[in-house]
């Protein structure tokens, strides 16, 4: 099994037995399913206490919703959002495994100091980057080789500095591809490439297929048929598709009536080998996944 660290030496849970399960804690006001159900510390805790008891091995705290068409909110306003939430969850969870979901440097790096243990961006290590930069370099990448220079990504120095994991997802401002899959993986090799330059420990990365993320439905199904493909790269897979709008979408659906579907995404998921779900339904979904696992490993997992 592969071995992952958190920076304040906290025990983190082993990678390649049961799949993990990471419970969404968004502390945001316009979130696509939960939108100002957590805004107050205490109300978070109490909901993050409901989903560890419910089977969450890691939490993941957000204060910005990523929803499309979602209103971009500053970096003081996220920090007030999460650094609160974080450290409230660190003092009445000792041990509980912490993530972080943000793109803002500055952000992860005062979670991190609040008693983060990771960091979860939705953009890759990007954020920040000459994007111009980015495209050009993205021509050089040739199965994990780079042939050009490119400035030090600031996500990527955080994470280095503080010796933590980092979940890479895949994402682009439009859902233009010329070719789907090679694009995808493309585009985070060249995340990978971001890493590698800040020196982070191949044992502490993640990568995440961004389903929901500049993508369009037919795209997000494709991700999910041939998730195999991305967990072929030798890196661990995190999945969310949880409460999304292709669900909505394929089963007509509103967003408080997608269990179902996200059950059958996060079965397929395991089976295709992704080995963390990101959910807001933990305990719901927990049943699932225990199945999903016992065929894949067998009673004795």
């Amino acid at each position: 099994m592969t071995s992952w660290t958190s920076p304040h030496g906290r025990r983190l849970p082993p990678i390649g037995k049961k799949t993990l399960i990471m419970g969404v804690v968004n502390v945001t006001p316009d979130s696509f399913s939960d939108g100002g159900v957590n805004l107050d510390p205490n109300d978070a805790v109490a909901h993050a206490g409901r989903m560890l008891e419910g089977g969450a091995d890691i939490l993941d705290v957000g204060g910005e919703s990523t929803r499309p068409g979602a209103q971009p909110v500053s970096g003081d306003d996220e920090r007030g959002r999460v650094v609160p939430v974080v450290t409230a969850l660190r003092k009445r969870f000792p041990d509980a495994p912490i993530s972080v979901d943000t793109y803002r440097p500055r952000i992860a790096h005062a979670a991190l100091d609040a008693g983060a243990d990771l960091i979860n961006d939705v953009w890759g290590l990007k954020s920040g980057m000459d994007f111009a930069a980015l495209a050009a370099w993205r021509e050089h990448v040739d199965v994990g080789k780079t042939r050009a220079s490119l400035d030090p990504s600031p996500m990527a120095r955080v994470a280095a500095e503080w010796k933590c994991p980092v979940i890479i997802m895949h994402n682009r401002s439009k859902a233009d591809y010329s070719d789907f899959w090679r694009d995808l993986v493309t585009d985070l090799r060249v995340s990978l490439g971001l890493a590698r330059q800040a020196s982070i420990e191949s044992r502490q990365i993640w990568l995440d297929p961004g389903f929901g993320f500049g993508k369009k439905p037919r795209h997000n199904l494709e991700v999910l048929k041939r998730l195999d493909r991305l967990a072929s790269l030798g890196f661990p897979v995190l999945l969310g598709t949880s409460r999304k709008s292709t669900i909505g979408l394929v089963l007509d659906r509103p967003v408080d009536r997608r269990l179902e579907g996200t059950a059958t995404t996060v079965v397929w998921g395991i089976a295709q080998g992704c080995r963390m779900i990101r959910v807001h339904d933990v305990a719901e979904i927990r049943p699932y996944r225990d199945m999903a696992d016992a065929i894949r490993m067998g009673l004795e997992y």
